[in-house]
């Protein structure tokens, strides 16, 4: 138990998260007749509507996102294309918030979640406790930047970030930038820097995979299908993206060609004017820009052990496999948008037949949010 406070609040659901997932999901409980503040609570760290757009780089503009996906029951129309994608999905998660009454609890942390008593969880928050008969975790990845650890990464004397600090191309005017990282992120950031930048080196762990052609709806569903036994197997899972390869448009035919996407191979160690090959190469650099992904936030589940020996958590459809209480949405195969959606309409409809099944106590009366 916390120190929070001695009142704990009883709710059927608790929603943890209020990006695409989390609002899908939401939407879904709002939808067959569960309420909002009496039969479910939805908890978000972030300050604002948004999720993790919020915090995107505001050179990201909507034109240049990658399939942004209206969320259940109202499309975003008239987006203007040119502007920062941060305010632009921003706007419209708080429009929808509004319209369906979601009521979205926030700043609130999330610590831990507890076996409670008579079959419950103990959801231990910085807004108190909360009781609940089923969880939905919606925590994304932005939270949890992956570092690469490599040898002599703390001599070096220059700048290292994520893409999770990334704000723009010209923090890096007049700089040598070695960008680690094939996915989309890496090669967006190496387009927008290399016009700024001194110079510009691209590096991966495997060579960069370009698809031609459409994104069509059975690529998409083989690729999910690769995630999804990855988390069915119990291991971590792997980004969408990583398993369709990157989409060759217009721009990156032109950062190929100008030589701005030619890609090396992961060098073997940092030195603190740069980084180095076995083979003796090297190369000068001021910043290392690390594009190298995201990890599942899920820490505030390690109470309940669900997490396999192969460091994921063993997952069939969005329900945990070592605790059906537990649906994890916006998880490996449904990490993407439309994906988000359809995790949340299903979790709903599992967790619908959870409480059908399991004897309910009398909730406790929930004061209204600020």
């Amino acid at each position: 138990m916390n120190d929070i406070g001695a009142q704990v609040r009883e709710v059927d659901v608790v929603v943890v998260g209020a990006g695409q997932a989390g609002l899908s999901s939401a939407y879904h409980l709002r939808r067959t007749g569960h309420e909002p503040e009496r039969d479910f609570v939805v908890l978000d760290h972030a300050p604002r509507p948004g999720g993790a757009w919020q915090f995107r780089w505001p050179s990201l503009t909507y034109g240049k996102v990658h399939g942004m996906h209206a969320l259940p029951g109202m499309r975003l129309t008239d987006a203007d294309p040119r502007r920062p994608s941060s305010e632009v999905v921003a706007e419209y998660f708080d429009t929808y918030e509004r319209a369906f009454g979601l009521r979205v609890r926030r700043p609130v942390d999330v610590r831990a979640v507890r076996e409670g008593d008579a079959g419950r969880l103990l959801v231990e928050t910085t807004d108190g406790t909360w009781s609940a008969r089923a969880l939905i975790n919606a925590t994304g990845t932005w939270d949890r930047p992956f570092w690469p650890r490599y040898p002599g990464q703390e001599t070096f004397r220059g700048r290292q970030l994520h893409t999770a600090q990334y704000s723009g191309p010209q923090d890096f005017a007049g700089r040598r930038v070695v960008v680690v990282g094939g996915g989309a992120s890496g090669t967006q950031h190496l387009l927008e820097i290399a016009p700024y930048a001194a110079g510009t080196t691209w590096v991966t762990r495997r060579p960069p995979v370009f698809r031609e052609g459409p994104f069509t709806e059975d690529v998409g569903r083989e690729a999910v299908a690769l995630v999804e036994e990855r988390v069915r197997r119990g291991l971590p899972p792997r980004s969408v993206v990583s398993v369709t390869g990157l989409p060759l448009d217009d721009a990156v035919r032109q950062g190929i060609a100008d030589g701005v996407l030619d890609r090396l191979p992961m060098f073997d160690r940092i030195t603190p004017d740069g980084v180095e090959w076995d083979d003796g190469r090297r190369v000068a650099a001021d910043v290392i820009l690390w594009a190298t992904g995201f990890r599942a936030a899920v820490d505030h589940l390690a109470p309940l052990r669900l997490r396999e020996p192969g460091g994921g958590i063993r997952v069939e459809g969005t329900r945990a496999v070592a605790d059906p209480r537990i649906h994890l949405v916006g998880y490996g195969p449904s990490a993407s948008t439309i994906g988000a959606n359809r995790a949340g309409r299903a979790a709903v409809r599992d967790i619908r037949r959870l409480l059908a099944e399991a004897p309910r106590t009398a909730p406790a009366p929930v004061e209204a949010s600020g």
